[in-house]
């Protein structure tokens, strides 16, 4: 168990993973995900910096909309996949992947609270410059990884539009739909089995 003293992420069972050893750590996940596919996910972004203009059907379209201009304006920094089987046991050793994406403070957009509340978190916002994953590069190794567009992989979350939202927009490689039916439709495709405990 990891409480009563300061210990790393790795006696905690996370892989810290950065471009380096990207593809080592999903030739992993490719094993893993056999028999724990249940993935539980998590996303630290930089925050909300923009609110839609104009005229909105509901308040649920005004708030896809808000979720689509920020994800479409700004980068994922950090994405946490932990894998468990059907009894929430983890595997042995590594059970949790901790992606952390290319992100510059001097370069991309960002909500000052948010990177605040991340930096005493302990985000290291330097070497997600210096060493941060591409996330072109991430979207091609999910693709192929066995852990999207699966019916038996089951995914758990929390509140997690905007973390799908980023998810998306990696994998395709596009801004997210102007339609929030659209984006339902493609994360049907991406992730055909989504519990959002929420």
């Amino acid at each position: 168990m990891c409480t009563g003293h300061a210990v790393s992420n790795e006696e905690c069972g996370i892989r810290d993973v950065w471009a380096s050893n990207l593809e080592e750590e999903f030739k992993l996940i490719r094993q893993i995900v056999q028999k724990f596919n249940y993935v539980a996910m998590d996303t630290e972004f930089p925050g909300v910096v923009a609110r839609p203009i104009g005229e909105f059907r509901s308040s649920a379209d005004y708030q896809y909309q808000l979720l689509r201009c920020n994800v479409d304006l700004l980068k994922i920094i950090q994405l946490g996949l932990t894998f468990v089987d059907e009894n929430g046991k983890t595997a042995p050793g590594y059970s949790t992947w901790q992606f952390n994406f290319k992100f510059s403070l001097s370069e991309d957009m960002y909500a000052q609270d948010s990177i605040d509340l991340l930096q005493n978190s302990g985000i290291q916002f330097r070497r997600h410059e210096d060493d941060g994953i591409d996330p072109k590069d991430f979207g091609e190794l999910l693709l192929t990884s066995g852990v999207v567009l699966m019916d038996n992989i089951k995914w758990l979350s929390f509140h997690s539009g905007y973390d799908f939202g980023y998810l998306l927009k990696i994998l395709t490689d596009q801004n997210l739909p102007d339609e929030e039916s659209e984006f339902f439709e493609m994360l049907r495709i991406y992730f055909p089995a989504i519990y959002d405990v929420k």
